[in-house]
């Protein structure tokens, strides 16, 4: 039986290319700042977003808990879409690490605008916590691998110059969204203070995200990230995947997102689903008749692997362990479901 993993783009194995680039990895004590294939990823990452520096981490939680450590001080509060990974993915840590509390915005599958955002920038009242950053995620995981344009964030850049706040980008699967919108990634450091950069989903590493920002603010992360336990010695290894990755992963990533239409297509015809998110780059998210888990279920017994959002919603992603035949299969399986 053919078995494909739909679960998630972290699933992913890395490819004897990637596996012979760890292995010649030139390595030294990171923590020390020895290690060269570090130094060379968080080069290679800063200057492909148009910033000055960057540190890599063991994930993009830690990355985008850094980032809002370093952005924010105790009582302050951040702006970010009720979907947003960094509230409700990241078990509390904007509270518990930051001391920091969260404006919640109703976005479009995600997204936010800066007319949503400026009447939620609280006063100058001490019986409001000071608003002081502004997050963004892209893609939205929540919203089905929805996309922000540039054209879509140079207003809310703009207003968050205006009101001194902060601007931060959860780029979870910034590259899928590169893919997409056919914007350079170059272009992202005119508008953000901060980017968080994933390796370990689309792009196929196996751990790992990048924080990409000013130096002053670098240097206060490598702060952050040593008390959060992140320093990794000879990381070398897992920073040399990340770099294959950049070097021969991205492009691949329209192959994820016309896989992920195939199946949207196919979903859409069947009459056990109620709804389907449009697809715009490699998440599938669907609405069940029947609840989530005994479509799974059903799924999983054919090879089928994959996860619900909510009690009559699942989710698909594709990913560059998915091929060609396995999407012909999951169509075969999908037309069978009564």
């Amino acid at each position: 039986m053919i078995t494909v993993d739909l679960r998630s783009d972290t699933v992913t194995k890395p490819t004897q290319g990637m596996l012979e680039a760890m292995w010649n990895a030139n390595v030294g004590d990171d923590v020390f700042g020895e290690d060269e294939t570090v130094n060379e990823l968080e080069a290679k990452a800063a200057a492909m977003f148009g910033m000055e520096a960057g540190i890599f981490c063991p994930s993009g939680t830690m990355t985008n808990q850094i980032a809002i450590k370093c952005f924010t001080n105790p009582l302050d509060e951040l702006i970010a879409d009720q979907t947003a990974h960094v509230y409700r993915y990241e078990g509390g840590g904007i509270a518990f690490n930051s001391a920091v509390s969260t404006r919640l915005l109703n976005g479009d599958r995600g997204r936010i605008t800066a007319a949503m955002i400026e009447p939620e920038i609280n006063a100058d009242n001490i019986h409001y916590p000071h608003t002081s950053l502004v997050v963004l995620e892209n893609t939205v995981n929540k919203g089905g691998g929805s996309c922000y344009t540039l054209a879509d964030i140079a207003p809310i850049a703009e207003l968050c110059k205006k009101h001194d706040l902060i601007l931060h980008l959860d780029g979870a699967r910034i590259f899928n969204a590169l893919a997409f919108t056919g914007d350079k990634a170059v272009d992202y450091g005119k508008y953000f203070n901060g980017i968080s950069v994933c390796l370990s989903k689309g792009l196929g590493a196996p751990v790992g995200s990048v924080f990409l920002a000013d130096k002053e603010t670098i240097k206060k992360a490598r702060r952050i990230r040593k008390v959060f336990g992140g320093g990794m010695r000879q990381a070398g290894f897992l920073a040399a995947a990340g770099i294959y990755a950049l070097d021969h992963h991205v492009t691949r990533l329209k192959t994820d997102h016309s896989h992920a239409r195939i199946l949207g297509e196919e979903l859409s015809k069947c009459s056990w689903v109620t709804n389907v998110l449009p697809v715009d780059t490699n998440i599938v998210l669907f609405d069940t008749v029947k609840p989530a888990d005994e479509i799974i279920a059903l799924l999983a017994e054919r090879g089928i692997k994959c996860g619900s959002t909510d009690k009559h919603r699942i989710r698909f992603v594709t990913h560059l362990d998915v091929h060609t035949e396995q999407i012909e299969y999951t169509v075969s399986v999908l037309k069978a479901i009564n």
